[in-house]
């Protein structure tokens, strides 16, 4: 009878310890979502008791990860005033995406805000050694700053294709890698654990989570770089990767039928007949001054002629874009189509005229008028969604995830 009593109140115990942690999941997944909230809307979406709601955002406050302030008086409704929890920005994030040109390392707080982003410019394109070993430099010379941190882990951005299944880089075309295991790599050489994904799929993250694609079922996001064009798909706020991890590379779809060869041994692909680099070199641009494009590109579209060469290459590329656009609205049915990258400039350049151009391209109907939208989160994007990978195993368990931040784990969108 006793050994029986033992036995229940220890499973007892367990299922109140799930219990628990379950609720710091929920309350931290709301509280990095919404970025500030009161206790009281914790307790009303919760369904949670306001004795709980205490303990656990107590809890989730000795853990670092949120800072629980005094109520805004000015808000405050009638009542007993209510205090607000925001994410901690001592819940850390670090980013490494790698580029032909260069690796940009960065630091991103739980709730999404961008603390910090160093760019180091490369001569040549890196090879996944070189990559490494620079991040791996910045990152070492962080330490102290990420010591004291609560740092969760490394989110790596691939301009290239991830095997779901281990995290290998199984091919970035532009950058020469092809099957390297470089989140591993990375992950050996910091100590941090390191989930890696394409560049397009967590842009795609991003903005349904913090950008222009909040509350909207189904999204696509492209997203233009140096590397090419790649797509991500979101579907009822969750990512759609297909059997490999690989769904998304709109950049090969065929837009021209005579158009040049590309690199993935097909012709006619819309990276291939949309690019930046004609962009930047028609403006005089160097590649680490893609992000003054937007501004660059209008600036002299506005008192261009009609045959000025440079909208002449911009006029060409919404053509192309166009024909893409069209296939994607047609298989995909999205609310909403985000562009990132160089293409917001080709979208900002004339709005309604890419719209009309892609909506003439898909079946008639009032349900298929989908919609196009610059990304809302800038050159922040990348960031914010390789943050939102990593962030995703501390939300998943608090408790678990409050013990050294050097585990020894490797994963992959």
């Amino acid at each position: 009878m006793a050994t029986g009593s033992v036995v229940l109140s220890a499973m007892r115990g367990s299922n109140l310890d799930m219990v628990r942690r379950r609720n710091l999941s929920l309350v931290l997944g709301r509280v990095h979502e919404l970025g500030a909230v009161s206790r009281a809307r914790l307790t009303k979406e919760t369904g949670l008791n306001r004795s709980t709601i205490a303990a656990l955002v107590n809890e989730l406050v000795l853990l670092e990860h949120v800072i629980e302030t005094d109520p805004d008086q000015a808000h405050q409704q009638v009542g007993r005033p209510s205090p607000v929890i925001v994410p901690s920005d001592r819940t850390v994030a670090v980013v490494v995406h790698p580029e032909m040109d260069s690796v940009e390392i960065g630091l991103v707080a739980l709730g999404g805000r961008v603390l910090r982003r160093v760019r180091f410019d490369t001569e040549r394109v890196p090879s996944p050694r070189e990559a490494v070993n620079i991040a791996a430099a910045v990152i070492d010379g962080m330490r102290g700053e990420l010591d004291a941190f609560h740092t969760v882990g490394i989110g790596l951005v691939i301009p290239g294709l991830v095997r779901a299944s281990n995290g290998v880089v199984a091919v970035a075309p532009h950058l020469g890698w092809r099957d390297e295991p470089v989140a591993e790599m990375l992950q050996d050489a910091t100590g941090y654990r390191v989930a890696a994904a394409n560049d397009a799929s967590l842009g795609a993250i991003a903005e349904s989570v913090r950008g222009v694609g909040r509350g909207v079922g189904q999204l696509v996001y492209l997203n233009g770089g140096a590397s090419g064009i790649g797509g991500g798909i979101m579907s009822s706020g969750s990512p759609i990767g297909g059997a490999s991890g690989f769904a998304g590379e709109i950049g090969h779809t065929l837009v021209r039928n005579d158009g040049d060869p590309c690199h993935c041994g097909s012709a006619g692909c819309l990276e291939t007949e949309v690019a930046r680099a004609p962009l930047l070199e028609a403006l005089d641009l160097a590649p680490h001054e893609s992000e003054r494009l937007n501004d660059v590109l209008l600036e002299h579209l506005s008192h261009a002629s009609a045959d000025d060469p440079v909208r002449a290459i911009v006029n060409r590329q919404r053509k192309y874009l166009a024909v893409a656009l069209g296939n994607v609205a047609n298989i995909l049915n999205p609310n909403l189509i985000v562009f990132g990258g160089f293409l917001q400039s080709l979208y900002a350049v004339d709005p309604v005229g890419l719209t009309a151009a892609v909506r003439a391209r898909t079946m008639s109907g009032p349900d298929r008028d989908v919609t196009l939208a610059q990304a809302g989160l800038g050159a922040s994007i990348l960031m914010v969604g390789a943050a939102e990978l990593v962030f995703a195993d501390l939300i998943a368990d608090p408790a678990r995830s409050s013990g050294t931040p050097r585990a020894s784990r490797t994963a992959a969108l």
